[in-house]
């Protein structure tokens, strides 16, 4: 199916969003990224909450919804990470030092920043 329609009767511009076609907006669309966090957030309304994202696919919305939610979340994980780590001490003379227990701390820090956004804006 193709992204963008017009009807030549009406000369009104569709755009594909989802499996519905909506009346595109005049200005041209605009492309936003939605991310792994938007991509995460869709699947659990997807299967959670399907009156929500009926509702935003509806009204077109579900796109920009997204790719909000995305930078939101991308915000808030690059600060926890970034407070987290100067919490714990982790520093770069650390990992001059040893890489692995590097490695491992900072692995430890993400996953906790990652569980942290999941809560806040995944799965809420």
């Amino acid at each position: 199916m193709d992204k963008y329609i017009t009807d030549e009767r009406t000369g009104l511009k569709y755009e594909l969003v989802g499996d519905y076609y909506l009346i595109a907006d005049d200005n041209g669309p605009e492309e936003r990224f939605v991310g792994i966090w938007g991509q995460r957030h869709l699947r659990y309304l997807k299967r959670h909450r399907r009156t929500d994202y009926a509702e935003l696919l509806a009204n077109g919305n579900l796109s920009e919804y997204l790719a909000d939610l995305n930078e939101q979340a991308e915000n808030m994980f690059s600060r926890l990470v970034k407070e987290l780590t100067e919490k714990e001490g982790i520093t770069e003379m650390l990992k001059a030092e040893n890489q692995m227990l590097w490695v491992q701390r900072m692995n430890a820090v993400r996953e906790q920043a990652m569980e942290i956004v999941n809560n806040y804006w995944i799965y809420a």
